[in-house]
């Protein structure tokens, strides 16, 4: 009974410290405050460079030591219920995950340089990484995840592209260093002068710190940097369009709600066999692929670590579009 009672508290205490229900008040509390403790950490961050600020260096380190303390308590926290966010895993192994998942990791870089302030630079400057915190205030729901699955969607486009410009930057930099060597030695120095020329005129900064002055060099810039000017433009239309096709979908799935062939829409209670499983354990675990929660009203787009909760409506589909309908109408009821 005892043991019981503390797997109950031990489980509520997941609840509260992951992202929370809207009509969870002590979870969306906890939330808030999180919100409010790594905002408070990051300004402390920013203002211990000011030396206006020297004479508050004192307050400065103590609210810096008080949010790390949070910080800590938070991720033993996560270690210790680590077993919930992951089910279908043995607790050793769950626990193991959550090391080196993304939001592991980025604990841990938090925490760190705390103590090891006067260590090496590198160290120092994982102080940067606090501000990967800001990601969980909206981690869960919908305006990070189209960010991120538009961006998981169209990676092999954004790659070629990317290539390209890297492929332009480089010929670029030989032939302006090639034109410009003999006339500008202590300006196109070698290659890699050439290829800093290259980044700020293709991604048109323009800083002016090395330009050409030669007419063969001018005539080239002219062309590379027309040519910069398409080349950027190709990931930006592509993220462009990733964004127009993945809000169409969610719209699409929120009119059809389920009544799409293939698609099943269920509503999560206490008895579901998706109830406090992370998406991606329901998946592999049922076979079926989630295309969307709602949730209190709100278009959720899921993620893999996104916990399923009661109440959640649920819109599904077999893995395969029918190889699984069996599997379907048993979930259904």
């Amino acid at each position: 009974m005892r043991q019981f009672i503390s797997e109950k508290k031990k489980k509520r205490i997941f609840d509260i410290i992951q992202i929370g229900k809207r009509d969870d008040f002590v979870s969306r509390t906890f939330d808030l405050f999180i919100v409010i403790v790594i905002l408070a950490n990051i300004a402390v961050l920013f203002l211990e460079t000011f030396e206006e600020a020297a004479a508050y260096l004192p307050i400065l380190r103590t609210i810096e030591t008080i949010t790390v303390i949070i910080f800590c308590v938070e991720y033993l926290l996560r270690i210790w219920t680590a077993e919930y966010l992951y089910p279908d895993k043995g607790k050793a192994r769950a626990i193991l995950r959550f090391l080196v998942s993304f939001d592991g990791i980025v604990d841990l870089c938090t925490i760190l340089p705390f103590f090891f302030l006067s260590g090496f630079v590198a160290l120092r400057m994982l102080r940067v990484v606090r501000i990967l915190h800001l990601f969980r205030i909206n981690a869960y729901y919908d305006s990070f995840n189209v960010i991120t699955s538009v961006l998981k969607e169209k990676k092999n486009q954004l790659i070629s592209s990317i290539f390209i410009i890297l492929m332009l930057m480089l010929a670029s930099s030989l032939c302006m260093y090639s034109a410009e060597h003999e006339v500008q030695p202590e300006v196109f120095q070698n290659a890699f002068s050439g290829i800093w020329w290259s980044m700020s005129t293709i991604l048109t900064v323009g800083y002016g710190d090395i330009y050409p002055v030669t007419i063969l060099g001018q005539a080239m810039a002219i062309v590379i940097s027309f040519l910069g000017v398409g080349v950027v433009a190709i990931p930006t239309g592509i993220i462009s369009a990733g964004f127009v096709e993945r809000y169409t979908q969610m719209q699409n799935q929120n009119k059809a709600s389920g009544s799409v062939r293939g698609t099943v829409s269920i509503t999560v209670d206490e008895t579901s066999p998706f109830a406090g499983k992370c998406v991606k354990a329901a998946e592999e675990k049922h076979l079926i692929d989630i295309v969307v929660l709602f949730r209190d009203g709100a278009v959720i787009v899921p993620a893999d670590l996104t916990q399923i909760m009661v109440g959640d409506i649920l819109i599904y589909q077999a893995q395969g579009m029918g190889a699984g309908s069996a599997s379907m109408k048993g979930l259904r009821a």
